[in-house]
């Protein structure tokens, strides 16, 4: 015991030895320690010129805004400048504290030919429209260009035209710039005279929101003009088709095309407005700024125009179904139209978020981080989508089937993604969610292959043993020679000595499906049993009583 606790005293003291050792080596002089290795992460470029989109964007902005020095950052510095006309404006276009002399004279240079672009744009030139334009880093890389050119638009002048160049450079900082390529510049330079320039400043008159007053009512008449023309051919269409289609009701045509008529007429009309604004003479920001908004627009109309397909597609599916009594592709035809127009409204939300500029794939990578208090959230909705599935999959229950659903009983009138309509006998309607659903006891009436008729009569007991047995083999006949019954399964028995009656069970089953069918059997069979008791002269049994009372009073 004594050793070891000597071994354990002399293991502590050479640990802590090693450890002041090692401590000390680290200060000894002569051995300096590794440099720590020191990870810097790229900053944001505050003037969004990382893509061809960013770049574009900004620099519409700051045209917007009047704002020529801050435009001038998406120009290409004169050569021999390199970093220091880099960094002379800030953010807000305000000259940086920092700023090099010899430096002024470039951005000044740059200024002129953003304003120069903006006149020539304003003349008849264009840009891509804003979801045309590449938000990825690297650009549109199959469009026929060097690797680091992106053409984002057009310089128009009369029978003239150059494309609109972007070129990626490498900063001062190391960071990747999309700005205007220098040949553009040049083709700017020659496109726009000097006097232009002085026109256009002169001519400026009341603005709003970085354009004039009278361009944005020149391109909204022409919006409201290209959305009245198509409704009105559209009502002219209808009004042909009324006259030729005599049943509006029955005629899948004739309804779909006027469901369709009012998203195709403002899809069309964003297509007339996209291919005719550019030839307008206004402002390339009044024109850019609506043209965005247009194709937001034009989500809209196509989404809309979409469903209104899918649903008109899911109608004429659904009626072919229901000729066919095929109920269960009735069912999934319901579902897979509730999922496609889930599908179609997801992909229209997610183009209008890049349509407005938002970093979809930014969001779509966020739900990966927050995929499990989505999934917490979102729990029950899983189950019963999930639910529906199992319903369409296993198919306890169709549309239209009577069923006993715990304590429910009713009509399933839909099998939805999330739950499930049943109508009762009271004619309410109860919706049930498909993930309890899945689970529950399910009694389906409606897959019965027949109906059973199981009765218990019961007959006087003054009916001897002879009447009995003539009785029975009377009820034997009727059944047998009944054919809607099933002769495997019937049978007739005395089956014993009641309270009040002698007790004859009678039980068989309807050859029909249909639970109306089985009650006019089962009417039927009762009245022929109620005359062969009437032709042999037996009574019915009710419950009686008999009392008898005695004197035990002598006299």
């Amino acid at each position: 015991m004594k050793a070891g606790l000597a071994f354990f005293r002399i293991l502590i003291a050479a640990i802590g030895l090693a450890s002041a050792s090692f401590g000390a080596a680290q200060t000894l002089p002569g051995i300096e320690p590794p440099p720590e290795e020191i990870v810097t992460e790229p900053t944001a470029d505050p003037f969004g010129r990382e893509t061809p989109r960013g770049s574009i964007t900004g620099l519409l902005r700051a045209l917007a805004d009047g704002d020529y020095l801050r435009a001038s950052q998406y120009f290409p510095a004169e050569e021999g400048l390199g970093a220091e006309a880099e960094s002379e404006v800030s953010e807000d276009g305000a000259d940086a504290s920092t700023a090099d002399a010899d430096a002024q004279p470039d951005l000044d240079r740059r200024a002129e030919l953003a304003r120069k672009l903006q006149i020539a744009l304003d003349s008849g030139g264009s840009l891509l429209a804003f979801p045309l334009l590449s938000n990825g880093p690297a650009g549109v890389v199959d469009d026929g260009l060097a690797q680091n050119l992106e053409q984002v638009g057009t310089l128009s002048s009369g029978e003239d035209a150059a494309p609109i160049l972007l070129q990626q450079i490498t900063a001062a900082d190391g960071s990747l710039q999309w700005r205007i390529a220098p040949v553009t510049a040049e083709e700017i330079a020659d496109f726009v005279p000097a006097e232009a320039v002085e026109e256009a400043i002169t001519e400026k008159g009341i603005a709003l929101a970085g354009a004039s007053l009278i361009d944005w009512l020149k391109l909204i008449v022409l919006a409201l003009l290209a959305f009245a023309a198509f409704r009105l051919l559209a009502a002219l269409l209808l009004a042909v088709l009324r006259r030729v289609i005599t049943d509006h009701d029955a005629s899948p045509i004739y309804r779909f095309l006027h469901a369709a008529m009012p998203p195709l007429s403002l899809y069309l009309a964003v297509l007339t407005f996209y291919a005719t604004a550019g030839d307008l003479e206004v402002s390339i920001v009044a024109r850019q700024t609506l043209l965005r908004y247009a194709a937001i627009v034009a989500w809209i109309a196509l989404a809309w125009f979409a469903l209104r397909l899918v649903d008109a597609i899911a109608r004429i599916v659904t009626g072919r179904m229901h000729r066919a009594e095929r109920r269960q592709a009735v069912t999934i035809v319901s579902f897979l139209r509730r999922g496609a127009k889930v599908l179609l409204l997801a992909i229209a939300f997610v183009a209008v978020l890049d349509t407005v500029g938002l970093d979809v794939t930014t969001g779509i990578a966020a739900l990966g981080i927050g995929g499990l208090a989505l999934a917490l959230g979102a729990q029950k909705t899983i189950e019963n989508l999930v639910g529906s599935v199992t319903l369409i999959a296993d198919k306890p229950v169709q549309v239209g089937d009577a069923a006993q659903i715990g304590d429910v009983f009713g009509t399933v009138e839909d099998i939805g993604m999330r739950s499930t309509l049943v109508r009762t006998l009271n004619r309410t309607l109860v919706s049930i969610p498909n993930g309890y659903l899945a689970s529950e006891r399910i009694e389906n009436y409606a897959l019965r292959d027949r109906f059973l008729f199981h009765q218990t009569i019961g007959v006087t007991y003054d009916t001897d043993a002879q009447q009995m047995e003539r009785l029975l083999g009377e009820l034997r006949t009727i059944i047998a020679e009944d054919g809607n019954i099933i002769d495997d399964d019937a049978r007739v028995r005395f089956h014993g000595f009641g309270n009040s009656a002698l007790q004859i069970e009678i039980f068989a089953y309807f050859n029909t499906r249909s639970y109306p069918e089985s009650l006019a059997m089962q009417e039927t069979l009762l009245f022929a049993i109620m005359r062969k008791l009437d032709e042999i002269g037996i009574d019915f049994a009710f419950p009686t009583q008999t009392i008898h009372v005695q004197n035990d009073i002598a006299d």
